[in-house]
């Protein structure tokens, strides 16, 4: 019951979790089905599924299914020097065999929206939809004051806004901000600091992005890796509307969260 308590906990304060269960055993082994672990990404850990090099590898594996946001199940077998199909071999000798499965339990992804008028309103309602945590910041105190539905609401600067904080790895970046130059800023902040979001996106039309893009390479080189760089945003629905775009821009993050290609308008620039 601790074990949850800590869950629940978690859960309130946004901080994903891997909740790691032994599934099946045969054999010698030191752990019994139904035991549980519970796997902090700020690296804090409960429970046990049996220590030693089991629970060691277990851990380790679970920092890497937080960076992924997935779940999944792994055989191990305890016993060095064995090889079985399927199935990674740990430095043991009781010789049994133990199946975990690893439950990612946390937000679907992480988004932080640049701008909060009309467009980033309606991709906040659209987005709460499908379990993303999402942070909007603006700069203008009554925008700011009419945002609704986000975990996070931030009123600052927006460049600042990433230089206080950063962007976490593999999250979802949408830029909208009121002005081309705080658009500007925010991605060259990106470039600078070196930040790896999965997606960035911008709204913009094509003249102005024609802007962007020289000044990107005038001031990083033309060899700068935009691949996870999109821009006008969204998939080409032909809507023009804020929830229309919001609806496009949603599309486009699940495109990339998938890894499906072909789609009209999804492209790198």
């Amino acid at each position: 019951m601790n074990l949850y308590s800590k869950l629940l906990e978690y859960n309130e304060l946004k901080i994903p979790v891997m909740m790691v269960t032994v599934v099946s055993k045969s054999g010698e082994g030191p752990v019994d089905v139904g035991k549980k672990m519970l796997v902090a990404k700020n690296g804090d850990a409960f429970g046990t599924v049996g220590g030693g090099a089991l629970e060691y590898e277990a851990r380790e594996y679970c920092k890497e299914l937080l960076h992924q946001g997935k779940s999944t199940m792994i055989k191990y077998i305890l016993k060095e020097g064995k090889v079985v199909n399927d199935a990674t071999t740990l430095p043991m000798i009781c010789g049994g065999v133990v199946e975990l499965f690893f439950e990612y339990i946390g937000a679907k992804g992480y988004v932080v929206i640049f701008g909060g008028g009309h467009c980033g309103k309606a991709l906040v309602k659209v987005l709460k939809t499908m379990d993303y945590h999402v942070t909007i910041i603006d700069d203008r105190i009554d925008v700011y004051n009419q945002i609704e539905g986000a975990d996070r609401k931030v009123n600052m600067n927006y460049a600042d806004f990433i230089d206080a904080e950063g962007i976490e790895d593999n999250s979802y970046v949408i830029i909208s901000t009121p002005s081309h130059k705080y658009d500007f800023n925010v991605i060259h902040k990106v470039f600078e600091l070196k930040l790896k979001p999965k997606y960035m996106g911008m709204l913009c039309s094509r003249e102005k992005l024609k802007d962007f893009m020289a000044k990107t390479y005038e001031e990083f080189g033309e060899d700068i890796d935009l691949s996870n760089f999109y821009s006008p945003i969204g998939l080409n629905t032909g809507g023009g509307s804020p929830e229309e775009i919001a609806i496009s821009i949603a599309a486009e993050m699940l495109v990339v969260e998938y890894n499906k290609p072909g789609h009209n308008h999804l492209r790198n620039v």
